[in-house]
């Protein structure tokens, strides 16, 4: 080419304009990137090929020039750079802890029903040093929440002043103005147990929590693809592979800078708050009636109280692994271990009184009394559920629901439901149950059918027969599509 020809005066040829000045071609329909910078900031996985098409399209409909991909990009990035207000956090040594979920779940399999359990990852950061710290959970509800927590701070050796969260039901009930939110009661509790600040991040604005989703992004983008691979059965298993790749990924060494996340860590926990002699506790509080049996029932497990405080009322206060008994007027009766499983049983012997026969209501006497009332294979069968516990007392609730099925469905029906029960060796109230509706059928005279099938039809519209048959309904349906093209036209 001609020496006189630079690279200026071919953009000057191509693009009506000098690179070195701020002119442009009007020719060319300017993008609204104000718009384009919402979107991108408003939209999940929003991205910038998806803006250029959508511009390019709207162009060619009105026949107007459009920018290239590149030059899009280019004028945007210029753009941004000029109008979007962006805030930038230091952050300070000690001040802030940040915790949020991982978008990635897992999946944990029960090996007895293979049903298929989420994991959902929590994720809590230091800012300063960017050690980081996750964990787990099957459930994200409140006392579960409030144990990662405390894990966290126990992780990293002390407490913050102010701590970071996301707008999630476990932290935040409404946060419409950031400025005064209305925080769960729970994790309140919690933070002022541990003397720190609830600080929520504004509703969909990232960059007030980036440190911890910069961390997310590298658990997911790392080894979360191994970990995704691999199956898991129970919480445990996961957790324990889950902190082994998170203390590889702290004693990393950082691209950008010296040392790793561990030496910093090192550096902060000294400027860390001190932990609480006893961390917190969430607390579950319920109403309940001690019953016959000196238990009470709560979330589908049976406590014992003492034989004292048979039929009156109580209050049960209950953490994750305590629950306590209290009286009406708050004076503390006992505690249990909480149970593990559902319908467990926690008695203690010394709430019993030594001998049942002294009492009127619910002892094995009393059940066989009324078993006997019925027929010999109801009398066996109570017989055996009496014996099925290591605690007598144990039983008498199924006792009772068994006998009870004799008013609903007659003794005849209960009769013969345990005589097949006893058959089959499947003595137990569950079997009863499921099996004693049909048993009833057969039992049931045609009057008493008749009676409860008119009480079940009661208020219906009973229709004869001729009025669903097919010839009858089509003519309906021609006549109908007669008259509304009738109406049509």
């Amino acid at each position: 080419m001609p020496d006189d020809i630079t690279n200026y005066g071919i953009a000057e040829l191509v693009y009506g304009s000098s690179p070195s000045s701020n002119g442009r071609d009007d020719s060319y329909e300017l993008p609204d990137y104000s718009k384009v910078n919402s979107q991108m900031r408003t939209r999940k996985n929003m991205t910038l090929v998806y803006q250029w098409n959508r511009y390019k399209k709207e162009c060619i409909a009105d026949e107007r020039k459009f920018y290239s991909y590149r030059q899009f990009c280019d004028r945007y990035s210029s753009w941004y750079d000029d109008n979007d207000e962006s805030a930038h956090f230091t952050p300070i040594i000690g001040q802030t802890m940040e915790v949020d979920f991982a978008g990635k779940t897992f999946e944990l399999t029960n090996r007895l029903t293979g049903e298929i359990i989420p994991i959902v990852v929590f994720v809590s950061l230091l800012p300063y040093s960017q050690y980081i710290y996750a964990e787990g959970m099957v459930s994200t509800k409140e006392p579960q929440w409030i144990q990662v927590n405390n894990n966290a701070l126990a992780y990293f050796g002390g407490v913050t002043p102010l701590t970071i969260c996301d707008n999630c039901k476990q932290t935040v009930i409404t946060n419409i103005d950031w400025i005064q939110p209305e925080l769960n009661k729970d994790y309140a509790e919690w933070a002022d147990h541990n003397h720190t600040a609830i600080l929520p991040a504004k509703v969909r604005k990232p960059k007030f929590k980036s440190s911890v989703e910069n961390a997310v992004g590298i658990l997911e983008k790392g080894f979360f693809h191994d970990m995704e691979e691999c199956p898991y059965f129970n919480i445990e298993q996961f957790n324990a592979e889950l902190w082994e790749n998170v203390a590889k990924l702290n004693q990393e060494p950082f691209k950008n800078k010296e040392h790793n996340r561990c030496y910093y860590w090192e550096e902060e926990k000294t400027e860390l708050m001190p932990l609480p002699p006893i961390p917190y506790e969430y607390m579950e509080r319920k109403e309940a009636k001690v019953s016959s049996d000196f238990h009470v029932r709560f979330d589908n497990a049976y406590y014992s109280v003492d034989k004292a405080f048979k039929h009156q009322k109580i209050s049960v206060s209950a953490t994750s692994s305590k629950v306590r008994i209290f009286s009406k007027n708050g004076e503390f009766i006992c505690e249990h271990q909480r149970a593990v499983h559902k319908g467990q049983w926690c008695t203690n012997p010394e709430h019993l009184p030594k001998d049942y026969n002294g009492y009127r209501e619910w002892n094995a006497e009393y059940f066989i009394r009324k078993a006997m009332t019925i027929g010999p294979h109801t009398v066996d069968v109570i017989k055996y559920v009496l014996a099925c516990h290591k605690l007598e007392v144990q039983t008498y609730r199924m006792c009772l629901g068994i006998l009870n099925y004799s008013q609903k469905y007659g003794k005849e029906a209960l009769e013969e439901c345990c005589r097949q029960a006893l058959s089959v060796n499947k003595v137990t109230y569950t079997y009863i149950k499921n099996s004693i509706p049909a048993i009833a059928e057969e039992f049931t005279s045609p009057e008493t059918k008749a009676k409860i099938n008119e009480e079940r039809n009661k208020g219906a519209y009973v229709m004869d027969a001729s009025a669903i048959d097919i010839n009858k309904l089509l003519s309906k349906s021609q006549d109908l599509a007669r008259t509304v093209g009738k109406e049509g036209k």
